[in-house]
Formats: C-alpha cells, structure tokens, sequence
C-alpha cells in the first residue's frame, strides 16, 4: 500500500511539473501577443499588419481551427480574432490553474497519507517485536519446542538489536577501524582470525612456533659451541708450541 501511494505521488509530481511548464508557455505566449496588440497599426484599410507575422505557429493553428478554416501561413489574422484568441487563452490559463491547485492539494494528501503509513509501520514493527519477546518468554518453559519460521528469525535479530542498542554501533565502529587500516594491517588481522577461530589452524600454528624456536636455538648452540671449541682449540696449540 505504500509502495503504490509511493507510485501516484511521483506521478502527481511529475504530472504538477508538466502543468507548471504549460502554464509557464501559455502565459509567455499570452504575453507576446499583448505586446504586440500594443504596436501602432496602419490606418489604410486593407493594409497588412506585420507585427502579426511573429505570433508563433501553434496560436495561428489555434485561431484557424476555432474560426473553422484551415490555417493559412501568408494570410494576415485580422484583429477581431487576437482578441477573441486573448480570451480563449486566459480561459486555458485559469483551467490550468484550477488543475495544478488541485493537483498540489492532492500531493500534499499524498504525503501525509504516506506519513501515516510510515508511523503506521514503524508501530507494527515494534508490535512484533513485543510479540516475539512473548514468544521467546513462552518458548523458555519445558516442553516447548524449538523449530523456528521465517518468520521469528526476521524478528529475532531486530529482538536481539533492541536489547543491546550499542551492538550495531559497535559493528559499525570496527568496520570503519577495519577499513582504514593498511593492507599488510588487513592480512595480518585476516590471517590472525583465521588461527584463532579453527582449532587445527590454532594446534599447527602452536607446532610451527615451537618447531621455529628449536631450530633458533639449536643453531645458536651450535655456532656458540663452535667458537668455544675453536677458542679452546687455539688456547691448547699455544700452550704446546710455545
């Protein structure tokens, strides 16, 4: 129901704009033709009139089809019909008017009919919740069952989120941390999660650190024990050759 309310108030939006574009080409229009109602005119009878020759295409075939001929580019209008095609367009322009005013009040009973909707959901939403929070609390007794639908699992996560309101604050936060952080920072964090949460991964990642120290020390006991014999070693030739 939202989503169609949602739908009709773009439509009377776009509907309103077009409206306002028409009414906004009929009054410059209308206002050419008042200013050159105003130019000076030839007195001699049967004289053209050349100021009529800027009036745009579409008013002449207006005036044309309402006087019942065809339109005629090189015929000059005479001047009763510029009156008469005056009022035909101030008529239109009031229609027009009487339309997008109308157009504007529904639009705004749109929005506020959406806006009703919204709250309306926002306290169906918070309903469900109460009521999943009854049926975890029924659920707690012996002898319930366990088997979950749809739909108590959409509404347990919102359940578990408005218990702890600072946990998707939280989620939040160390997305970001995570984000900013260099991409040797991020495989090493990776790489350090991945131990962590797998046991074997944690029991070869213990071997492996032991199996290293080993080797380090056994190689430092060899290259100390190295030294030592040969210092030994030269202390005993120069006792005996000297």
């Amino acid at each position: 129901r939202c989503a169609e309310l949602q739908i009709q108030l773009t439509e009377a939006v776009s509907g309103l704009a077009g409206q306002k574009e028409l009414v906004a080409k009929l009054e410059h229009d209308l206002s050419t033709i008042q200013a050159l109602s105003a130019v000076h005119r030839p007195d001699a009878e049967g004289a053209a009139i050349p100021s009529l020759e800027k009036i745009p295409e579409p008013i002449k075939e207006a005036t044309a089809l309402f006087y019942g001929h065809p339109p005629s580019p090189s015929a000059p209008f005479p001047e009763g019909q510029v009156d008469s095609l005056l009022s035909i367009i101030s008529s239109q322009r009031e229609r027009f008017r009487a339309r997008n005013q109308e157009l504007e009040g529904e639009n705004r009973m749109m929005q506020h009919t959406v806006h009703a909707l919204q709250s309306e959901l926002d306290n169906l939403r918070a309903d469900n919740i109460k009521l999943y929070e009854k049926i975890k609390f029924l659920q707690s007794y012996p002898g319930r069952g366990s088997s979950r639908d749809d739909t108590e699992l959409r509404y347990s996560s919102q359940y578990e989120e408005r218990l702890d309101p600072f946990s998707s604050f939280s989620r939040k936060e160390r997305q970001r941390k995570y984000l900013s952080l260099s991409p040797w920072d991020k495989a090493t964090l990776s790489m350090g999660r991945l131990i962590l949460s797998n046991k074997t991964a944690r029991t070869v990642a213990f071997f492996y650190t032991l199996l290293l120290h080993c080797l380090v020390f056994l190689v430092l006991y060899k290259t100390a024990w190295s030294e030592s014999v040969g210092r030994d070693c030269a202390a005993f030739c120069a006792k005996k050759w000297v």
